[in-house]
This record gives C-alpha cells, sequence and structure tokens, in this order.
C-alpha cells in the first residue's frame, strides 16, 4: 500500500497549481476528481478538449496518478459519452480504476445494476475497473446493498470511505465483508456525528483498516480525500495525515 491525496482537497485552485501543492507537500501520487460541478477538470471538457485535458493529467511532474474520481452531471447518452472519453483518458494514462457514485436512495435495484453493467461494458474494453464509492445518502451507504450489487454485476467493486459507515444510520452493519471488493480507498478523520474533523480529533481507527485491507491482499492507495473547513490549515492536515498513514505503513 502506498499513500496519495485527492485533488478534492483543494478544489478551488487550478489543476497545475493542486499538483504543485501536493507535490510539495511530499505525497508521491495522486488521486484525480473529474467533476461537472467542479472547474478543474469537468467531464464535460474532457469531451469538447480531450487532448488538453490529457496533457494537462499527463502533466503531474513526479507524481504517480494511483485513480480517477468521476462525478458526471448528466444523464442517458451524453452520461455515457463523457464517461467513455474518461475512460479513453484512464486507458492512455494506464489508470486501471476509477470511482462513482452509486445511485441516490431509492433508485430501484435493477435499474441500478443496468446501469452498472453498461458502465462495466465501457470500462472492461479499455481495461479499466469501478469501485462504488460509499456514500451517505446513496444505495453505498447500505452494505448489504454493496455485496449485492458487486456480486450481481462482475466487475463492479468498492471505494471504501470509512467515515460514510462510521457516520452513516448503517453505522452497525459489519463492512469488513466488503473487503475483498475492495478496489480503492479514501481516508480522513471523523467522529459519528461529523463527517470529517481535525486528524487526531476523530474515531477512523487508521491501523486497523491497515490491517483489514492487508488481510485480504489489498495493496493499492490510501487516498487523502478531505474537504476544506472554515478556519482549518488543509496544508497542516494533509501533511498530518500522510505523516501518520506512513508510520501505520
Amino acid at each position: 500500500m502506498f499513500v496519495a491525496a485527492s485533488t478534492d482537497c483543494f478544489p478551488n485552485l487550478p489543476f497545475p497549481d493542486v499538483i504543485e501543492v501536493l507535490s510539495d507537500l511530499e505525497f508521491t501520487c495522486v488521486e484525480i476528481v473529474f467533476d461537472d460541478l467542479g472547474t478543474q477538470m469537468p467531464p464535460a471538457r474532457i469531451v469538447e478538449d480531450y487532448e488538453e485535458c490529457l496533457r494537462l493529467v499527463r502533466d503531474t511532474h513526479r507524481l504517480d496518478i494511483c485513480s480517477y474520481t468521476v462525478r458526471i452531471a448528466a444523464e442517458g447518452d451524453v452520461y455515457y459519452e463523457r464517461f467513455a472519453k474518461i475512460c479513453d483518458l484512464a486507458k492512455a494514462t494506464k489508470v486501471v480504476s476509477l470511482t462513482i457514485p452509486s445511485g441516490e436512495h431509492g433508485t430501484p435495484f435493477n435499474q441500478e445494476v443496468e446501469h452498472l453493467q453498461k458502465l462495466v461494458g465501457i470500462a472492461g474494453d479499455r481495461g479499466v475497473r469501478i469501485g462504488l464509492k460509499s456514500q451517505i445518502g446513496r444505495l453505498s451507504e447500505d452494505p448489504d446493498t454493496v455485496k449485492n450489487l458487486c456480486d450481481y454485476v462482475p466487475g463492479i467493486g468498492l471505494t471504501l470511505d470509512p467515515s460514510h459507515y462510521l457516520c452513516s444510520n448503517n453505522r452497525n452493519k459489519n463492512y469488513e465483508k466488503l473487503l475483498k471488493y475492495v478496489y480503492h480507498v479514501q481516508l480522513r478523520d471523523s467522529k459519528k456525528d461529523q463527517l470529517q474533523v481535525r486528524v487526531g480529533q476523530g474515531e477512523i481507527e487508521y491501523g486497523r483498516i491497515i490491517t483489514l485491507l492487508q488481510g485480504v491482499g489489498y495493496d493499492q492507495a490510501l487516498s487523502v480525500d478531505m474537504t476544506p473547513m472554515e478556519g482549518m490549515d488543509m496544508r497542516q492536515e494533509l501533511r498530518k495525515l500522510r505523516l501518520l498513514l506512513d508510520s501505520l505503513l
């Protein structure tokens, strides 16, 4: 395993500036976020100006790319067109892991299965695999639903964010049964009633999580994925969590 950081940690900085900051903080690997509601690298832009986006993504200085997170604000054919173009970019940059959100609460299970099967077909043709982000307010909030989706749709895995299980109404459900499906991991510190707190003030058991992941042979990234908070020095918090995770590996 190795430690990475997400470009989502600095959503208001231009993409090249985020890469420079993460490099200055001595990260060696980056998770890049493609978000239609963001400004750094929206999927719509990748469709419109693929070559320029590919150039930007390749220009990550000394940082390796461990994964892409994809949030597409479109439906139907436009969604699948943008997703396919991101998979093209992943293939061109030798990135094999994409994270996507699952359907919102209330999405019919069969509808979600059909959607994921189509995505797996697109991604699989390009050597890319898809992890559903564990996330409050979505189908992936429930570990049982995640297991069923992974079993029903071969090729679908999990991007494990333990904070969303700690803070969920499903916190009493054991998510350890999902570890064999984990493709990627995103971390911050959290309390049961607060999704993000300063590093060291929460209840996330990093050492235990790492031990459990080692037990199933996981050897990919532990990606620091924090959201800017008022009064919090993001650079200091990222450095703190990087050093903590490094010390546990």
